[in-house]
């Protein structure tokens, strides 16, 4: 597995450590770029990258809801068009 860069927005740092849902935003920024990733090693391009080891092309997402231990949150799970993305993330997708 590759290493993954996450980022987090400027707005969204000072409610980290306050109360409300925070911790809850942040953990799903983190796996919507961790998905984002994985799609992008899986059909061995980046987003709108033309490349001839490309194994397949996006064609949009899903949105499915995951719970954790800070609350709810909205992932979005990508999708390709020829071959199957199986997330690690999320067991049943």
């Amino acid at each position: 597995m590759a290493g993954y860069k996450v980022s987090v927005a400027n707005e969204m740092l000072p409610g980290l450590l306050g109360e409300g849902d925070g911790m809850a935003k942040l953990v799903e920024a983190v796996l919507n770029q961790v998905l984002e990733a994985q799609m992008s090693e899986h059909l061995g391009a980046e987003m709108h990258e033309r490349r001839e080891e490309r194994q397949g092309y996006r064609n949009g997402a899903r949105a499915r809801t995951s719970s954790t231990r800070v609350g709810p949150g909205s992932v979005q799970v990508p999708q390709g068009r020829v071959r199957g993305f199986p997330p690690s993330l999320c067991t049943p997708c």
